[in-house]
């Protein structure tokens, strides 16, 4: 494959990708403000500074959990649970706008 068929795909990926988020973008920020809000008040029962609640919220989003801010009630608890459910639907949402886009690019004509 020539250099200028691998910059076409690349562009007919970015293209496709960006047009993928733009149409699911009022999803994905629902999904990213829910997780923000969740964590905030987690954190504010919790007792952590904003910074430490957005960093917990996102870290448990992505189910990465480093164990470095862990809640302590049952309640907290809980609404750590639907942060990584919103994390995984995140996840998702945007795993399958790029898969489209990659779908996208082997058709014939890129449309």
């Amino acid at each position: 494959m020539n250099i200028m068929n691998r910059h076409l795909l690349r562009r007919r990926f970015v293209h496709g990708l960006y047009s993928g988020l733009r149409l699911v973008w009022p999803i994905l920020s629902s999904l990213l403000g829910i997780i923000v809000a969740l964590g905030l008040t987690i954190g504010m029962l919790e007792g952590w500074t904003l910074a430490e609640s957005i960093y917990f919220a996102f870290i448990s989003s992505l189910t990465i959990g480093y164990g470095d801010f862990v809640p302590t009630t049952t309640f907290t608890r809980a609404l750590t649970i639907l942060i990584g459910l919103c994390g995984v639907l995140l996840t998702a949402l945007l795993a399958a706008v790029a898969v489209k886009a990659m779908h996208l690019v082997e058709q014939p004509g890129g449309k």
